[in-house]
């Protein structure tokens, strides 16, 4: 079979960026589904992806589409012959389904069968569907058209290389006929680029001043950037997100440092990077301790002979912009950041829970409540909660939302309010999404966490509960925040007092039967998943969780020692033993003694187990005490063997009732110890 390299590249108007990668992704893809459809081997496929071009290089393609075999099978034999032999009604049609004489089909099975072989086509007659079908498969949300005709497509085309080998393939797609001139750099190279064959592609743009290989291009901004920011003493800012923008924006790229005057930087730094990244798509530069440098770095699309007019009309552009988050700054300044909750009262929260303001003094209260709870500044708590919301009504968040918190983390400091306070502003919206950072104060975490409850009570209070994907008030990231704050900063609540001290706070707004228990329920089942996650068996969160704990710390502690309790040698017959006394005890047809009566152990066995429930109960209260679950597990081991012989030699159902009832009343205290920690009959 001959085999030959295969270019498609598609010359459009500038492509939008923050696709770029997404569509060269899905164009390969679509490629390669149509191959493998057709039956059309290679040896491997790329993509290449700039502003004006999505493009995919296949090597090694089969040239030719083998032949294949298509079979179809009819009615039995019985139903298509009658008994005089002639062919049936049922025969008949199924012959001219295939197209056929009746004498054309194999007669030679059990059912009529029709058999053809299927000459295989030339690849160069398919490669035009194939791309066409993956070009109109391409995620693009909102087509456009241009000129009179009525083609679609996310950008207007203008050019089409479909080389098979060295053979231009004859077709037209997306209104352009297919040939081997593509386009270079829109000012270094205008003219046309000739593309010899699929393997020189890359080449022969880069003598064009394209670099046409996205990857390469994100290495090489990537690389220049940091070099850049080293000879500056500095670090860049580089997130993925724009990287990848920038690269989708610039065929021949090249880094250039800019500057902005230095009075700029009494503006919080997070406005001026949020203005530079977002509008500019600039690169920050940041110093040894993590403060903004006066400098970012531009990446043109240009080797300019004079890169400083490319210099200065970047920091021309940039100026007004840090200029007006300068004047917020400064305007919001003139009045104290308390005074804001004014404006805030007439701010609708959500229409049944009332306003911005009403939460904020809900925040507030609960705030100060759990930082009692877990060890923090009641006071400060409760003063960054009625704080908590005010930056919502600057003219900085106004102009840059994603700044909630930070900036009233600094208009907190500029009117001398607490540091932990003034950090707790920010804080309270930590963790920001899934592994991003945790408060680093307790009245950041009291605040966080007095904001979750608050909005999971109120929106679950009004009957408003998540469904599938729709979640608008975002309450899974809510309740997976509280979980984390509270196990991954080892911070001991009482979620259940926690939750109704939140329900109380909405008074009648609410309906609160149950609420607490619903809340609660919902937010404990957000461990299961983050348990699956880490490699826990989801028995082990299912044991943990039937003996309700209240304490999201406690309930992860006791996972742990479960978990650990599992890999000893008697965790299965202590999980099976304990099955079997749940069991026993479900069954029970009257009240279960709640002591032991001493004199009514007879048997070695059953006075062996006592014996030994007596020492484990006086060896684990200490350990329980101060919550040691893997110590006390590992402690109740101990009690297979008499327990294994208990089993063995003792008849549990004796035929005397107060012997029954008396070794009921012993299994039971077995059972108690273990429930101490979980409910481990539910591992076996």
């Amino acid at each position: 079979m001959q085999a030959q390299d295969f270019l498609v590249e598609l010359g459009t108007e500038e492509l939008p960026p923050k696709a770029l990668r997404q569509l060269a992704e899905a164009f390969l893809a679509g490629v390669e589904k149509g191959l493998k459809e057709a039956g059309l081997g290679y040896r491997a496929a790329r993509h290449y992806a700039a502003p004006r071009r999505l493009a995919v290089r296949v090597e090694q393609l089969a040239t030719q589409q083998p032949d294949r075999t298509q079979q179809m099978d009819g009615p039995p034999l019985q139903a298509a012959f009658g008994a005089d032999g002639q062919p049936t009604p049922a025969a008949l049609g199924f012959a001219r389904k295939c197209g056929v004489e009746l004498s054309e089909l194999d007669q030679s099975g059990p059912r009529l069968r029709f058999v053809q072989t299927i000459p295989g086509q030339p690849a160069n007659a398919l490669l035009p569907g194939i791309v066409d079908q993956a070009l109109a498969d391409l995620p693009i949300p909102k087509r456009m058209r241009w000129g009179a005709g009525k083609t679609e497509f996310v950008r207007p085309t203008q050019w089409l290389v479909m080389l098979l080998g060295e053979d231009v393939i004859p077709c037209r797609i997306l209104s352009r006929q297919a040939g081997r001139e593509s386009r270079g750099h829109r000012f270094h190279h205008p003219a046309a680029v000739s593309i010899s064959s699929p393997a020189s592609y890359a080449d022969d743009l880069r003598k064009a001043h394209v670099i046409a290989d996205f990857a390469e291009r994100r290495e090489l901004i990537s690389r220049r950037v940091s070099e850049l920011a080293a000879e500056q003493q500095g670090s860049a800012i580089v997130p993925d997100s724009l990287l990848d923008e920038v690269t989708a924006l610039v065929e021949w790229p090249v880094p250039l440092v800019c500057s902005f005057e230095e009075r700029f930087l009494e503006v919080p730094q997070e406005a001026l990077i949020s203005t530079m990244q977002d509008n500019q798509k600039y690169f920050c530069l940041l110093d040894a301790e993590g403060k903004l440098l006066p400098r970012f770095i531009t990446v043109a699309n240009i080797e300019s002979t004079d890169p400083a007019q490319i210099i200065a009309g970047n920091e021309k552009v940039v100026r007004p912009r840090l200029t007006d988050a300068e004047f917020f700054f400064q305007q919001d300044k003139k009045h104290r950041l308390e005074e804001n909750n004014q404006r805030l009262a007439n701010v609708v929260f959500q229409a049944q829970l009332g306003s911005v303001y009403d939460k904020a003094l809900r925040v507030s209260s609960l705030a100060a409540f759990i930082a009692e709870s877990i060890g923090g500044n009641p006071a400060n708590a409760a003063r960054a909660g009625l704080l908590s919301k005010c930056d919502l009504a600057s003219e900085m968040v106004g102009e840059f939302p994603e700044l909630q918190g930070i900036a009233g983390y600094y208009y907190a400091r500029h009117d001398g309010e607490a540091e932990d306070v003034a950090l707790a502003l920010n804080e309270q919206y930590m963790p920001r999404g899934a592994g991003a950072e945790l408060p680093s104060t307790l009245t950041g975490a009291a605040v966080a966490l007095a904001d979750k409850l608050d909005t999971l009570a109120g929106i679950f209070g009004i009957g408003m509960l998540p469904t599938g994907s729709k979640d608008p008030y975002a309450l899974r990231r809510a309740a997976l925040g509280v979980l984390r704050i509270l196990i991954e900063k080892q911070l001991e609540l009482d979620l259940h007092t926690a939750l109704q001290t939140a329900v109380n706070q909405y008074g009648s707004a609410v309906k609160s039967d149950g609420l607490v228990d619903q809340v609660q329920d919902f937010i404990f089942d957000r461990l299961r998943a983050r348990y699956e996650d880490e490699g826990i068996d989801v028995a082990v969160y299912q044991s943990v969780r039937s003996v309700h704990p209240d304490s999201p710390l406690d309930f992860d502690q006791r996972v742990q020692a479960v978990q650990a309790f599992r890999r000893l040698p008697e965790a299965e017959a202590l999980a099976a033993a304990n099955k079997r006394v749940a069991n026993i005890l479900a069954k029970a047809d009257s009240t279960v003694p709640g002591t032991v009566d001493q004199q009514l152990l007879s048997e070695t066995a059953e006075q062996a187990l006592a014996a030994a429930l007596s020492d484990a109960e006086a060896a684990v209260a200490p350990l329980a005490q101060q919550r040691q679950y893997s110590a006390t597990l590992n402690r109740l081991a101990a009690l297979r063997e008499p327990v294994d012989a208990f089993f063995d030699q003792v008849l549990v159902n004796a035929e005397d009732e107060r012997i029954r009832a008396n070794r009921y009343a012993l299994l039971a205290r077995l059972r108690g110890l273990f429930l101490g920690v979980a409910d481990i009959s539910l591992l076996g």
